[in-house]
């Protein structure tokens, strides 16, 4: 049996991490955190979620529990993810982090730190994501320069950062495979006399609305045709899954930084 811990367990995704773990089997939750102040505190996890008592006490401090568990999920934001990460590096814990918003910095940071531990890093943990990275990406190498790419994402009105980690992603796997850098050629939103579209250039559009779990749409604009591929969440349990099946994974591999792709056994 795998005892997990899960940091933001009051959360939306906190609530549906621990679901999901108690749901599945070979793992269990035997820690839980949130932040300081916060009125869940001192509660039982399980209640909070909804499932029952747990007899496991949510806590404000990682380093007060992190030994009751082999692996720490944390759906939190990339600047409390990152220290939690320095406490798991220093204990040699695994992680799986699924918080987005993370700068270029901040990724450094974290692959230095996962010299001594292991740990999966991935802005979506929903499989059916993970397989359209492949699919793009496979889809921009046939196609070529000849066909114009555009992102559009959708989610919840109350998401902080834009573009969703997701959609960068998508839009870093298409520049790769194009021969490009996103970081030269991404344009973010349009607005005014902006001339001609470049054929270089990878469009990022967001949408924020409502309780949109989350939608990503990867459009290859061609003369005569267009190919859209396009992936929906109707529930974000789909990512409790996912993170849960990345623990699983995880637990057993050598130090490093990794991804869902690592997890799916996509890379090889």
């Amino acid at each position: 049996m795998i005892n997990a811990i899960v940091v933001g367990a009051a959360g939306r995704m906190g609530r549906m991490l621990i679901n999901a773990i108690q749901n599945a089997e070979g793992i269990t939750c035997t820690g839980a955190v949130e932040a300081a102040g916060h009125p869940s505190l001192g509660q039982d996890a399980g209640v909070v979620t909804g499932l029952g008592a747990l007899k496991v006490r949510i806590e404000d401090d990682l380093k007060s529990v992190i030994q009751k568990g082999a692996v720490v999920i944390d759906f939190t934001a990339a600047e409390s993810s990152l220290k939690n990460m320095e406490i798991a590096a220093q204990l040699h814990k695994p992680m799986v982090v699924g918080s987005t918003g993370f700068s270029d910095q901040q990724l450094e940071k974290a692959r230095k730190l996962t010299a001594g531990f292991s740990c999966v890093l991935a802005p979506n943990m929903s499989v059916g994501v993970n397989l359209m990275f492949q699919i793009v990406e496979q889809v921009a190498r046939v196609l070529g320069q000849d066909y114009d790419c555009e992102i559009v994402e959708a989610h919840h009105r109350m998401k902080k950062d834009a573009p969703s980690g997701t959609a960068l992603r998508l839009g870093e796997v298409i520049a790769k495979s194009l021969g490009r850098k996103l970081a030269e050629v991404g344009v973010y939103g349009r607005k005014g006399l902006i001339g001609e579209r470049s054929r270089e250039e990878i469009g990022m559009h967001a949408i924020r609305a409502g309780d949109i779990v989350g939608e990503h749409t990867v459009i290859f604009g061609g003369m005569g045709e267009r190919i859209e591929i396009t992936h929906r969440a109707h529930t974000r349990d789909t990512f409790a899954q996912g993170a849960v099946r990345a623990a699983k994974w995880v637990v057993n591999q050598k130090p490093g930084l990794y991804d869902m792709g690592d997890v799916l056994g996509r890379k090889g």
